[in-house]
């Protein structure tokens, strides 16, 4: 049997285990154990015991010699030993079965995984989109708000239909009084026009009786003159 190594302690502290083979020549004794069906490092492997029954009971076969109870026994050996190299055989392909159906049970489990992994992300994926949508959607009830906020501290609209009634009362009395005014000035335009066309014609006829006065006098002035009759101007 394999010594497990042993520790050695001093002052408190631990010492590494000294272990006789390494993780290398532990691989190959374990491989050697599985292939040559044994268990421990000593005693013979059931292979090679069964090899020395197989041939022991074949040289006695092959004498010429009433051996017929020597071949009995060692036949009988040699199905024992069969038998008992036979059982390991059926333990280890019953672990082999046992580990492909756990290897199929595992791939099967993998794969479910793979899947449930593949609706995972499309499940994430498309919550991502139902944030965005979501945060739009809020975002678009948040700009709602404000607008019903603004909206809620304009007056009613009947208060504002009758301000724009009066409005449009006061714009229809301006352009009326804007009508009127133009046709006053208007008005006033052509009387102006006529006052001035009047004192023309006004001042034209006292230039004209001026001239008129003025030929008279010269015309009087010279008649005098010529008669000698007129009297010495007075000074005052």
């Amino acid at each position: 049997m394999l010594p497990k190594g042993r520790k050695v302690s001093g002052r408190g502290e631990a010492v590494a285990a000294n272990y006789a083979f390494g993780p290398l020549e532990d691989d190959v004794i374990i491989k050697h154990r599985l292939l040559t069906r044994t268990t421990t490092t000593r005693g013979e492997p059931p292979l090679k015991k069964l090899q020395k029954k197989f041939t022991s009971l074949f040289v006695e076969l092959d004498k010429n010699d009433d051996n017929f109870a020597d071949c009995d026994k060692l036949a009988k050996a040699f199905l024992q030993e069969l038998n008992t190299f036979e059982i390991p055989l059926l333990k280890s392909k019953a672990v082999v079965d046992a580990n492909l159906r756990e290897k199929h049970n595992f791939d099967e489990l993998r794969e479910e995984i793979n899947r449930q992994i593949v609706r995972a992300k499309t499940d994430i994926e498309m919550l991502k989109k139902q944030l965005e949508e979501s945060k739009i959607e809020r975002r678009h009830k948040e700009e709602c708000e404000s607008i019903r906020k603004l909206i809620a501290t304009q007056p009613p609209r009947s208060e504002t239909l009758k301000i724009i009634s009066d409005l449009e009362k006061e714009i229809a009395a301006l352009d009326a009084e804007n009508t009127a005014s133009s046709r006053t000035l208007e008005l006033r335009k052509k009387q102006f026009a006529l006052l001035l066309h009047v004192v023309d014609e006004l001042q034209n006829t006292i230039e004209e009786e001026q001239r008129s006065l003025i030929e008279e006098k010269e015309q009087k002035n010279g008649m005098e003159d010529a008669t000698g009759g007129s009297e010495p101007m007075h000074v005052d």
